[in-house]
């Protein structure tokens, strides 16, 4: 798996070098005007929302990803209609790599990309075919307006210009992970006390017992949520520092397989996996062999990095044929005797999930800048998230969040929900703050029945057990550098090794996974990544701190 790595890395570098001769390189760094021959395009007025009609495609860089067609629902039929924006999905095949790569080498690249940070940006930049959005950014008002300086400050790539416009960023607080219980099994077992890891353990246990056909503890698709469990072995930690393969010490990081939380979390998680109270294809199965254990009440405790939307969907699920049934949200669980004030299930970054870039095949990239300004706007939000005027509401608060109409109130919660989350799928410059505020204000006006069960979970446990984790973006290195290949030899090293401490025996198995792990990693080079990441995380502090 690691030299097909290496050889798909060397291989980019070819087309990134190939790119780059052929588009000038050097001309990245302006942003292009409309006197630019491949940006004739016919010049639209505006009609006050601060947009111009404008049509062009768009490509989500991910396996999963399947863009709904534009003007399928009620909110993206509104944005067609009155603000005359079309865009036209390019759809991955489940292949999203591959397809992106055809598309660089075939000279096709799409008008906007939603992709991750990192190295399939700054290819991208490298090779001179995105669009810099400095100007774009001092023109228009919302990002300017709802963007911390210091998360524009970080969005920077090397040659100090911004390519990419941000997706669910944010200036409070949020996340997602958590801890949530079947109410049904939770209820008939008496409701024990779970806290504590041998609060669960018991419990657990407990389950097995008297729920052979039941999951005793699921951990999501290839067993994302183990290593959720990290927050609660230490205090003030994510399993960030997993990714990373390392935790902080002062001001540098240091191996995560020398951390004595790290070892006591995979020895626990190895004492369930042996007495099968996990999942034992964890580390193989598929987001939808979750969802249909979720969905059909065959789980118990669930612990995710995305908990909100198992929970809702399973909770809509349950509750369709049962009102009383579904899932509850609980605190975290943590190791006895540590503050649990400090225990963390996720982290957040306020510079949001994922990014957009523009790519020089568009024909008026402002036009596109202008429409994502708009959708992060207070009218774009709105209209993404809760639909628009006319749907679920009709008139606004002095904030501007939306006024639940009758029609809000009347429909059932679940059909709500799902109709709200196909418009969601659209709002790819999400302000994380404005919506959260505007759900916040329209929930309060809701009965307890009426109320969404992910925004309930959200304002009550998983925003306030979130981690801001900002400080360590942008730490990974390029695929094909020295450090990227060191980064990617540690990573395939880790990944077996962890794999081993899962389904370990023992525990004298586990800490001889461990202690092989170590010698390994160090010979492909972890200090040499670990002194990488250090540096660009103090890069990071100083950024940060200038913003303030």
């Amino acid at each position: 798996m690691g030299n097909r790595m290496k050889w798909v890395s060397l291989l980019l570098t070819s087309l990134v070098l190939l790119l780059a001769a052929c588009s000038g390189g050097g001309n990245s760094n302006t942003s292009p005007n409309t006197s630019d021959k491949n940006l004739n395009t016919e010049v639209a007025t505006d009609d006050g929302s601060g947009i111009k009609p404008v049509t062009f495609s768009f490509y989500g860089n991910y396996d999963w990803l399947t863009t709904s067609p534009w003007g399928d629902n009620e909110a993206t039929k509104w944005i067609q209609e009155n603000r005359k924006v079309t865009v036209k999905p390019i759809q991955s095949g489940g292949a999203a790599g591959e397809k992106l790569n055809t598309m660089i080498v075939g000279g096709d690249l799409p008008d906007v990309i939603f992709t991750d940070r990192g190295s399939s940006v700054e290819r991208l930049v490298q090779a001179g075919q995105l669009v810099a959005l400095d100007d774009y950014y001092d023109k228009y008002p919302n990002f300017k307006k709802y963007v911390k300086e210091s998360t524009l400050n970080l969005l920077r790539s090397e040659d100090g210009k911004i390519y990419q416009i941000p997706n669910w960023y944010t200036s409070g607080q949020f996340g997602n992970g958590g801890w949530m219980v079947n109410k049904d099994i939770y209820n008939e077992l008496g409701r024990p006390a779970l806290e504590t890891f041998d609060d669960l353990y018991q419990y657990l246990l407990l389950v097995h017992e008297k729920y052979p056909d039941v999951v005793p503890l699921e951990v999501g698709e290839k067993g994302a949520g183990l290593e959720i469990m990290y927050g609660g072995f230490k205090e003030n930690s994510t399993s960030k520092f997993i990714s990373l393969m390392g935790y902080p010490e002062g001001d540098k990081l240091s191996s995560i397989l020398d951390d004595p939380a790290y070892e006591e979390m995979v020895l626990y998680i190895n004492k369930l996996y042996r007495e099968r109270l996990i999942t034992q294809d964890a580390l193989q199965q598929t987001q939808d062999a979750v969802k249909e254990k979720v969905n059909t009440s065959r789980v118990a405790v669930m612990v995710e990095s995305n908990i909100t939307t198992y929970g809702a969907e399973g909770h809509r699920a349950l509750t369709a044929s049962n009102p009383d049934s579904g899932y509850e949200i609980i605190m975290p669980i943590h190791k006895a005797g540590i503050d649990k004030t400090k225990v963390f299930v996720s982290g957040f970054e306020t510079l949001g999930w994922n990014v957009n870039v523009i790519t020089k095949k568009a024909k008026d990239p402002e036009a596109i800048f202008a429409y994502f300004d708009w959708i992060t706007g207070p009218e774009g939000q709105k209209v993404l998230f809760f639909g628009p005027n006319g749907l679920y509401w009709d008139e606004e608060d002095a904030d501007g969040a939306p006024i639940p109409n009758e029609k809000y109130k009347t429909t059932p919660a679940n059909e709500r929900t799902e109709t709200m989350r196909k418009f969601e799928d659209f709002n790819w410059a999400g302000n994380t703050t404005f919506i959260d505020t505007a759900k916040m204000s329209l929930e309060a006006l809701l009965s307890a029945n009426q109320k969404s069960w992910e925004t309930v979970a959200q304002s009550t446990v998983t925003w306030k057990t979130a981690l801001d984790i900002t400080e360590f973006v942008n730490t990974d290195p390029l695929p094909d550098t020295e450090i990227g290949i060191i980064a990617q030899n540690v990573g395939d090293i880790y990944t077996l090794a962890y794999a081993q401490m899962v389904q370990a025996k023992s525990d004298e198995e586990v800490l001889s996974a461990l202690e092989t792990a170590k010698k390994n990693t160090q010979k492909a080079g972890l200090d040499k990544l670990l002194e990488f990441r250090t540096e660009k995380w103090q890069e990071n502090v100083k950024k940060i701190n200038l913003a303030k």
